[in-house]
This record gives structure tokens, C-alpha cells and sequence, in this order.
């Protein structure tokens, strides 16, 4: 083998390496840019009905003063965060709450976190009051208040 057919053959392999590293730091490059792309995106939300493991209705609410309970449940995950309670008032003395929360599509951490929140009722007729805390998959817990 002559000193020229050995010089061609070292150029052609530093040529293929260098079309693999610049190969690599284009996919690289790919992946970071997406990523970027991906932070820079908010992620998509949607509110959901989470449900209720129980709530605690205090006593010694008159028609005058807005009443109010308090519940508590558990997040599946770290993707969800409270974000309030409907209430439906059905007639002057049964009452629907829905709790609600957020859930983020992305990144989660994936343990369980409990929650506990006052939910606002209102001002309400003195007498005994049914609360439905419907859950979303159709059931729900059910409480008395008695107002004075």
C-alpha cells in the first residue's frame, strides 16, 4: 500500500467521523429545541369534579350569617390543585355541591395529596338542610345543617 492510498483512506475516516458528530449534534440540537418548545407551551388544563371523602358542618349558623362546611378528599397526583366548589341550591332546603379542581397534562409527581377546603353555602332559612356532595362518577355524600 502506497503513503498516498494510506493518507486518502485516514481523510475518509475523519471525514466519516466528523459527518457522525455533526449528525449527533443536529439530533441534539433537535432535542433541546423541542424541549424548549415544550416548556415554553403552557400546559393544557381541564376541571374535573374530584371527590369528597368528608366534610365537617359546624354548627350555630343563624339565617343572618353566611353559612359554611368544610371538606377534604385526596388528589391523585400532583397534576391536580383545588379550584373551587359549585353549589346548586335545589330548593330553599336541599342543597348540591360540587368540589372541583384543575388537572395539568404533563409532568406529575405521583403520590397522593390530600386536600381540606371551606366551601361557601351562603346565607340560608333557618331550619334543617340537606347537602349532596356529589363525587364525579355519580355518587356522593350526604349531610344535614341545621340553621337557627
Amino acid at each position: 500500500m502506497s503513503a498516498k492510498q494510506n493518507t486518502f483512506g485516514g481523510m475518509m475516516k475523519n471525514v466519516n467521523s466528523v459527518k457522525k458528530v455533526a449528525s449527533l449534534i443536529l439530533v441534539v440540537w433537535g432535542l433541546f429545541g423541542s424541549l424548549a418548545t415544550a416548556n415554553n407551551s403552557q400546559p393544557q388544563t381541564k376541571e374535573v369534579v374530584v371527590g369528597i371523602n368528608d366534610v365537617f358542618v359546624p354548627g350555630g349558623f343563624d339565617s343572618e350569617a353566611d353559612a359554611y362546611v368544610v371538606v377534604n378528599g385526596i388528589f391523585p397526583n400532583g397534576c391536580y390543585r383545588w379550584s373551587g366548589a359549585e353549589v346548586t341550591h335545589v330548593d330553599q332546603f336541599s342543597h348540591e355541591v360540587k368540589s372541583k379542581a384543575l388537572v395539568s397534562q404533563g409532568m406529575c409527581i405521583m403520590v397522593l395529596i390530600p386536600f381540606t377546603k371551606d366551601v361557601r353555602l351562603g346565607k340560608m332559612a333557618s331550619g334543617e338542610h340537606k347537602l349532596k356532595f356529589l363525587n364525579g362518577d355519580g355518587t356522593y355524600l350526604e349531610k344535614t345543617m341545621k340553621v337557627e
